[in-house]
């Protein structure tokens, strides 16, 4: 039985299953921050017995994160791994698409250039991509600052998510509606233009060479989606749980990351910057103008921030745990793929606190 080998594994190696090739560091007991070297495999590892974490409770989730067609699986607390689990022939070596979760390293380029003064994300998007990037009346695209698209509330019309100019039509004034759209995109097109180069470049320079990240964008079937290794994926939610600071270096000023976590508008309380936020009191989800009553995910920390996108990719960060959790692979219901937020949420958080509770 595999959860059998995997706890046996996870007895011997003190509660973390580790590629041999990795350094392998002595659990540190300070609970000081650890930030992995930019280059090479180390990184530092703490074991489940260490943090005091419930052991019996491992092979269950590990049998649910595998039924659940995930393809990995991390958990960091302060930096340090303490679970990192790969399923169905995946390995640490391969890369995966992050869908909708890759919505969030927009987000931070987008900080950047503001940050260099390039952009300025109340301003108008016409003053970067000029009039009539969408098809919308010129006095209606005017009303749609950068802001708008980090908020999901530019008010164009969401029937359509395949961004081009005529279906970037009008349906309600920017900054009334919240609706989830694709339009994200263009915040990628903003930054090309405000930076002078394309922005895989941009990105490339400014934020995922600074954290030791290796990925690639990729045209999918809508919109340019990154794909990476698991273990660059945490490194990005590391930052995240840092405010935009690697070990001495602040990447991105702590401030954008704060206002990116928290609501904001008044439409959706449970959305930030293209994060999601738990513990709000309401929230509306894809596809819909539905109000739902109470927090996102209840069975996670109500300070939990998280990228989320299709087929349940998840970057979950939680400051007051000071962790990150990782999970990429296909969908947990294939009759249902969520654009975002699924019932596999509520479900793996059950998994997880009978862990680490």
């Amino acid at each position: 039985m595999k959860n059998f080998y995997y706890f046996l594994i996870l007895v011997l190696l003190g509660g973390t299953a580790c590629d041999p090739k990795d350094e392998e560091i002595p659990n540190p007991t300070d609970g000081s921050m650890y930030f992995p070297p930019l280059t090479g495999g180390a990184w530092e590892k703490t074991s489940i017995s260490n943090l005091g974490w419930n052991e019996s409770q491992v092979p269950a989730l590990l049998d649910f994160l595998e039924t659940k067609n995930s393809k990995s699986f991390m958990i960091l607390v302060n930096g340090r791994i303490v679970m990192e689990e790969y399923f169905d022939g995946h390995t640490a070596a391969d890369t995966w698409q992050w869908n909708s979760a890759g919505k969030t390293l927009a987000t931070a380029t987008t900080g950047l250039a503001q940050e260099e003064g390039l952009i300025d994300i109340n301003s108008k998007v016409s003053d970067h991509l000029g009039i009539g990037w969408t098809s919308e009346p010129l006095p209606k695209e005017n009303l749609i600052t950068i802001r708008h698209l980090l908020t999901m509330t530019s008010g164009i019309n969401d029937e359509s998510q395949l961004v081009i100019p005529r279906n970037l039509t009008y349906l309600a004034d920017a900054g009334t509606r919240w609706s989830y759209h694709n339009v994200f995109q263009k915040l990628m097109d903003v930054v090309a233009a405000a930076s002078g180069q394309d922005f895989e470049s941009y990105f490339d320079a400014r934020l995922e060479s600074k954290i030791g990240m290796e990925g690639f964008w990729n045209e999918g079937v809508i919109f340019t989606i990154y794909h990476s290794t698991t273990r660059s994926m945490a490194r990005f939610g590391l930052l995240a749980l840092n405010l935009g600071k690697w070990e001495n270096e602040q990447i991105l000023e702590a401030d954008f990351f704060k206002e990116s976590t928290t609501t904001s508008q008044s439409l959706n309380p449970s959305y930030g910057y293209l994060w999601w936020l738990n513990g709000k009191a309401n929230y509306m989800l894809p596809g819909g103008q539905t109000i739902y009553p109470g927090t996102l995910v209840p069975a996670a920390p109500a300070d939990m921030y998280a990228a989320m996108g299709a087929e349940d990719q998840r970057i979950y960060v939680i400051p007051s745990k000071n962790m990150v959790i990782v999970r990429m692979g296909n969908a947990s219901d294939p009759s249902n793929p969520n654009f975002a937020l699924s019932g596999f949420d509520q479900a793996l958080w059950e998994k997880i606190n009978a862990v680490i509770e």
